[in-house]
């Protein structure tokens, strides 16, 4: 019988139940409710959990107050969509609580369990039961009815809490009709009991082998092995990046110096020196000795270690490094402003119309690859400005944005809760400089109330929305509130979704095509649009969006 577990046991733990999430994410994926191609509770909660898993990891001999700090603070940074942003509440709250404990029983669990519940539902503005809150806070229940009851084996309360806590996921779909009617339960609260299943494996000394490995966010618009790299062609196999907190003087001459250090190990050199701080990129087959090179100038964080082996890494690594790259003479060449915006947005047109409106700073991003906390961080230190306006234009990215508005302290942050493009379109048109930012986001707010969205993609399961059936294949027009219109033709579906979002006074409607849709079959409807509703403007615009054929706004 087992009644306490330290840190060390709790890390491997923790790193267990990463790995056994990470292993089934494409499972919670296909639970959406919405048989959209871009569900992706599964690897958002995936990648905020693997940018705590990696800290951990990186830790030999953790003791709880470490390792409590990297799970909050990895977790907090990396979180991506609501699901992640919770997870990472949830994981903020436990560690709160045990963080100056050498060791953790049953009433110290069940504290820690009650607080996690806590500070996740205090982050949602208005908390939904028959989510991942609902799991976490079943769970919680059976985890102080158990510690009353005297219980003291940790085999025994596990097991117990964990068999609950699926019990309410069952219960899920009974308290959301959505659910009920697409045949799934919680995606989110499947996400957190695989977290929950994979520790309890480590527990029981069932061996996992964790390798850190992230799952990939989904890149807009790219085939299933582009940009795939033959192992045999990488030379060096792990991509290591960290950052170096200096404790002691790191001059010219000992920059030079690990430089070729890190040249004798690796290629794909890049160390960036900036006072206090230090960022490190290398390929390497050892990020070992890289690490312990790195160690003897200072603390380390940020560490990330991707096997670029694996399907898209290397692809995946060009981009990001070419956009690290060029970010810091963006920032150089910024003037400083009282006021600057960045927007969340995915598509050429789209990314020119938002720049062309005034916005400082474009985070790709979207429904098909949710940006996370830490993005949203790196932004906001890009944009030289006192007030700093986050436009997330998804209803899954406000929580990582309101995260990092609430880890920033020297700019005021001001995130608009827009859920769509054309919402956040909307809103930087309202913005009026003479106003505060107090008033413009009082405004700006009021006015993104009288857009309605319609988007229209593909359907990749068969399923019921809406009283609505609907076949793989099909085109769906997807309203503000649901599905509008199913069919096999997109530009009828399209047509159908606008009609259905259509009602007296309105007077503009705002078609921005895809990628995949060319402009004279964008006229057509245009056209066919104008007809139908003589009494409106109808604008049509290039946006270049990916899996969305079509985005319209009627306002």
């Amino acid at each position: 019988m087992t009644n306490t577990i330290d840190a060390k046991i709790l890390a491997k733990m923790f790193l267990a139940g990463a790995q056994n999430l990470e292993s089934k994410k494409e499972w919670i994926n296909d639970l959406n409710v919405f048989p959209v191609p871009d569900g992706d509770t599964g690897t958002n909660m995936t990648l905020t959990i693997m940018s705590a898993a990696k800290e951990v990891a990186a830790m030999e001999n953790p003791d709880m107050m470490s390792l409590c700090k990297a799970i909050s603070s990895g977790s907090l940074r990396g979180a991506r969509g609501n699901s992640g942003v919770i997870l990472s509440q949830l994981f903020r709250g436990f560690t709160k609580s045990i963080r100056e404990k050498n060791e953790l029983d049953i009433p110290v669990f069940a504290d820690a369990f009650e607080k996690a519940v806590e500070t996740a539902y205090k982050a949602v503005m208005k908390p939904k039961e028959g989510t991942i809150l609902t799991v976490a806070k079943g769970a919680s229940i059976k985890a102080r009815e158990l510690a009353n009851e005297g219980c003291s084996d940790l085999s025994v309360f596990f097991e117990k809490v964990i068999a609950y806590a699926d019990e309410v996921l069952l219960q899920t779909p009974e308290m959301l009709p959505v659910l009920k009617q697409a045949g799934v339960v919680d995606s989110g609260g499947q996400g957190l009991m695989q977290v929950l299943k994979g520790a309890y494996d480590a527990f029981l000394g069932k061996e996992v082998h964790f390798t850190a490995q992230p799952s990939e966010p989904k890149i807009p618009g790219q085939a299933k092995g582009a940009g795939m790299q033959q192992e045999a062609e990488i030379k060096f196999g792990y991509c290591t990046e960290f950052i170096i907190m200096l404790s002691r003087n790191f001059n010219i001459k000992n920059e030079m110096d690990f430089k070729d250090y890190l040249e004798s190990i690796g290629d794909s050199i890049v160390v960036v020196a900036d006072e206090d701080v230090v960022k490190v990129h290398v390929h390497t087959n050892d990020p070992g000795l890289a690490i312990q090179k790195a160690l003897k100038y200072g603390a380390l964080s940020n560490l990330k270690i991707d096997n670029m082996r694996l399907e898209h890494q290397e692809k995946l690594f060009r981009e990001n490094s070419a956009a690290q790259e060029k970010a810091p003479e963006k920032e150089a060449q910024m003037p400083h402003k009282e006021t600057g915006f960045i927007a969340v947005s995915v598509g050429d047109g789209i990314n020119e119309i938002f720049k062309g409106l005034g916005v400082d700073y474009i985070i790709e991003g979207g429904q098909t690859m949710n940006p996370s906390t830490e993005d949203m961080l790196n932004a906001i230190e890009k944009v030289n400005a006192d007030h700093v306006f986050i436009l997330p234009n998804n209803k899954n990215i406000i929580l990582a944005a309101n995260q990092a508005q609430a880890m920033v302290e020297n700019k005021n942050i001001v995130v608009i809760p827009t859920k769509t493009v054309p919402q956040g379109i909307t809103a930087v048109i309202n913005y009026v400089p003479d106003l505060s930012a107090e008033e413009n986001a009082e405004n700006m707010t009021n006015e993104i109330s009288n857009v309605r969205t319609g988007q229209v993609t593909y359907a990749v399961r068969d399923t019921v929305i809406d009283n609505k059936e609907i076949k793989q294949g099909d085109y769906m027009g997807i309203g503000d509130k649901g599905i509008l219109s199913v069919g096999t033709r997109i530009e009828d579906v399209t047509f159908e979704m606008i009609f259905e979002m259509m009602s007296e006074g309105l007077e503009l409607i705002s078609i921005y095509y895809g990628q995949d849709i060319s402009e004279d079959v964008a006229v057509e409807l245009k056209n066919r649009v104008e007809k139908s509703f003589p009494g409106c403007d109808v604008e049509l615009q290039y946006g270049g969006q990916p899996i969305y054929y079509y985005i319209v706004s009627a306002e």
